[in-house]
Formats: C-alpha cells, sequence, structure tokens
C-alpha cells in the first residue's frame, strides 16, 4: 500500500498501544480524505492540502484536543517517511491545529460523586460483592487520586503502599510520582485485595495485576468504562473523575503547583486549564451571593 500505514505503526514502538491505535486511525483517515483530494500516495501531498485538511476537521465540530493529535500524528508519519528516504522534504513540518476555543472539562457535581461512590448496595451473591468491592476502590482511586485511566490499569499490587497511605503511578513518559490517598481510598482497597482480588482471580491471572476484570484478566480502559455506565447517575467518563479532583482541590484552595504534582503534569501550562473551571465556579458563588450582583 502506499501509504504503508502498519509499518509505520511499527514504527511507534516506544508508545501507547492507546497511541499506536490512534495515530495510525489519523494517518488512515488522512489518507482517505487525500485519495478523495487526488492524493494516491503521500508523495502527492503538500504543505496546504494538510493545512485544508485540518480545518475541514475543525469545520466538522472535531474537538480542538482530537485535531491536535490527528496533527501530531501527521507531523510524525511524514517525518517517518523523511527519515526513511521515501520523502526529500516533509509537508507537515510545523503543523499545527489551528487555534479556537477549547472545552472546557465537565466537573462532576459532590451529590454525582457521592451516588457513584456510595453506590454499593449489598447483594449476598459473593461474585457481585467481588466486583462491587473492585468498583469501589477504582473509583475511589479514580477520583481520590485523580489518575488517569491507563495508569489505574497497569497497577500492580505492589505499586500500593496501605500503611504509609500512597499509591506510586508510572504516567505519560514513564515519570513515577507516588500520590497520597485519603482513609476512605485506603479502606476500599483493603476490601479488595483480601475479598475480591481472591474472588476474581484464575490461573490465567497475572499475579502483579491490582484490577481484574471478569474474566480474570488485567482491567482494561474499557472495563473501567463500562463500569461508570454501570454506576453513574448521568453519562460520564472516567477522566471526568480526575477533571473533578482537580478543580475541587483547587476550589478548597489548594496551590497549582501541588496539584500539578499529583496530577503528573510535566508543564503548569497544561494544569491550568483547571484555573478557568475554578473560576466559574467562582463567579457562579459570586453571582448567587453578592448582594449586587
Amino acid at each position: 500500500m502506499p501509504w504503508d500505514v502498519e509499518a509505520f505503526a511499527r514504527s511507534l514502538s516506544g508508545r501507547s498501544a492507546h497511541t499506536v491505535r490512534a495515530y495510525s486511525g489519523d494517518v488512515r483517515d488522512f489518507a482517505e480524505w487525500a485519495g478523495r483530494a487526488g492524493a494516491g500516495g503521500p508523495e502527492h501531498v503538500e504543505r496546504l492540502m494538510l493545512r485544508r485538511y485540518l480545518a475541514y476537521l475543525s469545520t466538522r465540530r472535531y474537538a480542538r484536543a482530537t485535531v491536535s493529535r490527528k496533527a501530531a500524528a501527521l507531523r510524525h508519519y511524514f517525518a517517518w517517511l523523511v527519515r526513511r528516504g521515501v520523502l526529500d522534504c516533509d509537508p507537515a513540518a510545523q503543523l499545527r491545529a489551528p487555534s479556537g476555543p477549547g472545552r472546557l472539562p465537565r466537573v462532576l457535581e459532590h451529590s454525582e460523586i457521592d451516588t457513584l461512590l456510595d453506590g454499593h448496595s449489598p447483594s449476598g451473591d459473593d461474585r457481585h460483592e467481588a466486583v462491587c468491592r473492585r468498583d469501589d476502590a477504582v473509583l475511589e482511586l479514580l477520583y481520590g487520586c485523580g489518575l488517569r485511566v491507563s495508569e489505574l490499569c497497569g497497577l500492580d499490587v505492589g505499586d500500593v503502599d496501605l500503611a504509609g497511605r500512597t499509591v506510586t503511578v508510572v504516567g505519560k513518559g514513564d515519570r513515577q510520582r507516588r500520590v497520597p490517598m485519603h482513609q476512605g481510598c485506603v479502606a476500599a482497597l483493603r476490601r479488595w485485595t483480601a475479598e475480591g482480588l481472591p474472588a476474581m482471580s484464575t490461573p490465567q491471572s497475572p499475579p502483579q495485576a491490582l484490577f481484574l476484570n471478569a474474566r480474570g484478566r488485567r482491567l482494561g480502559p474499557r472495563d473501567v468504562r463500562r463500569l461508570l455506565d454501570r454506576r453513574s447517575p448521568r453519562p460520564t467518563h472516567p477522566h471526568a473523575l480526575r477533571h473533578s479532583f482537580a478543580t475541587h482541590l483547587l476550589d478548597g484552595g489548594a496551590d497549582l503547583r501541588v496539584v500539578q504534582e499529583l496530577l503528573g503534569h510535566a508543564s503548569l501550562r497544561t494544569t491550568q486549564v483547571y484555573t478557568h473551571v475554578s473560576k466559574e465556579k467562582l463567579l457562579s458563588v459570586h453571582g448567587q451571593t453578592h448582594p449586587r450582583a
């Protein structure tokens, strides 16, 4: 195939499986669009075509983060072609997504958090109880520690220090951080590791994995999304718990740099999106309480 997407995917061996899937799909989507525009292969692509493609995505109401990721995928792809000698010059060099207002993350209300974390009702069925123990611990970690879903799914039993009330997380770029856990999170993990994990383990289960799915395999992001679908009173996403963790900390007076460390952000600019959410909260409070508002 002229686009050789499979070989490009293999070149991304140092990236996460999620990134490899996303970048490969992004290149395939562009190849299909470029084909309709008359480009039979990457050698027919010019910078103007790439810019038109990103503008097309924006008109189709793709989220800014999605367009930015697709631009990054194309930069990596064409740089890879240049390194292989397929192309002499890189049409995607310095390619950036069009700027514009980004969507603020939706923050869960405290009542929604309470419903999620208190949604376990005893049934008397051992299997159901084990799943509920797991779900309780997963949700407590996602909200109580602000973990990415990929970080949570990658946790091993040895990463959790219940006595010291900390969890060691490997985030983006293989950066390691240690995050404190509140007492409720520790209690949920104790119940899961003592009662739920042994009940859900099978001979094929990875012995080091902290969380397992219904088949006894390591818990995956899709399993977590299904878990949220069962427990959430309204549609939401695992990352919304991370957003809520950060915003609730800032609303409570936490320092922005402390939140940056807890989230594992390499740059403070990434954390600053939560200050905008927090300002919305401040404006809301001002409007409801100030006599002249």
